[in-house]
């Protein structure tokens, strides 16, 4: 029998400041992050490491920690990304050692089953009590196939499709059991209520499930949905799934196109657009004195791997005669010419919207940099979110305000000294909590409540007689 997987939607407008989470990666993603000053190598498979940081985040009063993954690896790939713990595992351990904080695992559509996947993540969402979280992928490297018996050659709808589906099925089976179907009457023999158990049943065009599910659904029945969709299909599985999205947002205006664009969409898919926590990414460097922040910039950039830098810039500029040059002349002159058409841009240029090939000559040109200091510069570029303290809480501020983002999850940087030095500006300014308000990650991101849809239908039915 093929059953429809039902929607949740007409909730309250979530309310609430800027949300804050951060991103845990280890040893770090890049190439030489392992040799920062201060950074564990083997921190990527220290369990002791995550807790202190996930205690660190708590302590700041963030909503929650994220866990990125992968799920192919070369010799070549990033430390971080070489010898890792699994994220699923990682946060059930985390989540014994902390009580407020959210936690958020990062796990593909493509190369997982609904069932499994509903039942890890309740079991994650009921060991937090009400704190876990889904950042769902569709696994866009082909690559990654190659480890899970599952063809290369995924077209991008069929992905989005197949996930679409995947997430609906882990929804319904979160409401397998109404949240008083077990009773435990010793005295009687009686465990559940038999009627407050609702199997699936369904079969579509990628998965068949039978259900129920195993597990019953924690205090806020179930775990946050987090995507970072960009494409037109992605937007569209971020607006019909998504309680907060990840945007990859280069500038002001391209953050509040992208969160007005992913409204408008919720609303084509029957739900509230303003039930939806937008989360850019950044990368902030802050430090008490603007001549500190330069120094940590150049720090930052000093660790960007030359060889990598130079092959990403000559595609960005369309000269790969760069990793021929000089490194430690000046800028050499090199002919702007179009990339031919149908020629691949490297995933890792996504995040460039706000300039162009002639605009950055230029501006290394203007400030007289060398071939190694521009490839450097290029792969961690200069953002508003590099500053002092007043600055960088001035533009977290900015974009709350334009409604370009409802908050900001950070990736690198030094999250120690954001937390120290910021938080307590942008507290001071009403802008971030003094205390948790709710003890589920839901309501601390300030999103409506969900109800299990068996149960919801139960009491209109009762209202109606």
């Amino acid at each position: 029998m093929r059953r429809g997987i039902a929607e949740i939607g007409g909730n309250q407008p979530r309310r609430g400041g800027l949300r804050l989470g951060v991103i845990l990666d280890g040893a770090g993603t890049t190439a030489d992050g392992w040799r920062r000053p201060g950074v564990q190598p083997d921190a990527s498979i220290d369990i002791r490491t995550y807790v202190r940081e996930a205690q660190r985040a708590e302590a700041a009063l963030l909503d929650f920690v994220f866990i990125a993954d992968t799920l192919f690896i070369t010799p070549d790939s990033a430390p971080h990304l070489l010898n890792r713990l699994e994220p699923v595992t990682l946060l059930s351990a985390v989540a014994t050692h902390t009580s407020r904080i959210g936690l958020v695992a990062t796990i593909s559509t493509l190369f997982t089953e609904p069932f499994t996947m509903a039942r890890q993540l309740a079991s994650l969402d009921l060991i937090s009590d009400g704190r876990a979280a889904w950042n769902i992928v569709t696994s866009a490297v082909p690559a990654a196939a190659m480890n899970h018996s599952r063809p290369r050659d995924f077209a991008m709808k069929d992905r989005y499709q197949r996930a679409a589906e995947h997430v609906g099925i882990c929804q319904a089976l979160w409401d397998s059991w109404e949240g008083d179907a077990f009773v435990y009457d010793k005295a009687n023999g009686i465990y559940f209520d038999r009627d407050k158990l609702h199997p699936l049943d369904f079969t579509g065009d990628y998965y068949s499930v039978a259900g129920p599910l195993n597990i019953q659904g924690s205090r806020q029945q179930r775990p946050v949905l987090f995507q970072a969709g960009a494409s037109h299909h992605g937007r569209d599985l971020a607006a019909r799934f998504g309680d907060g999205i990840f945007a990859m947002a280069s500038s002001m205006a391209a953050g509040k196109e992208y969160a007005d664009d992913v409204r408008a969409r919720a609303v084509g898919f029957g739900r509230a657009g303003d039930e939806i926590v937008f989360m850019p990414r950044i990368s902030p460097i802050v430090a008490a004195t603007e001549t500190d922040v330069a120094e940590l910039y150049r720090e930052t950039t000093r660790l960007a791997n030359i060889d990598d830098a130079l092959q990403v810039l000559g595609l960005f500029l369309n000269s790969p005669e760069l990793v021929r040059q000089a490194l430690d002349a000046p800028f050499p002159e090199i002919a702007l010419t179009p990339a031919p058409a149908g020629s691949a841009r490297p995933d890792r240029l996504s995040y460039i919207e706000t300039t162009s090939p002639e605009r950055f000559v230029a501006g290394v040109r203007q400030r007289r940099l060398t071939l190694r200091e521009a490839a450097q510069e290029f792969m961690t570029p200069r953002t508003e979110f590099m500053g002092t303290p007043d600055q960088v809480a001035g533009a977290l501020e900015r974009w709350f305000r334009a409604e370009a983002a409802d908050g900001f999850i950070i990736r690198g940087g030094d999250f120690e000294a954001f937390s120290r030095l910021c938080i307590p500006l942008l507290q001071e300014r009403g802008l971030c909590r003094t205390r948790y308000e709710a003890g589920t990650l839901r309501g601390n991101l300030g999103l409506p409540p969900v109800r299990n849809r068996y149960a919801a239908a139960r009491r209109q039915t009762v209202s109606a007689d």
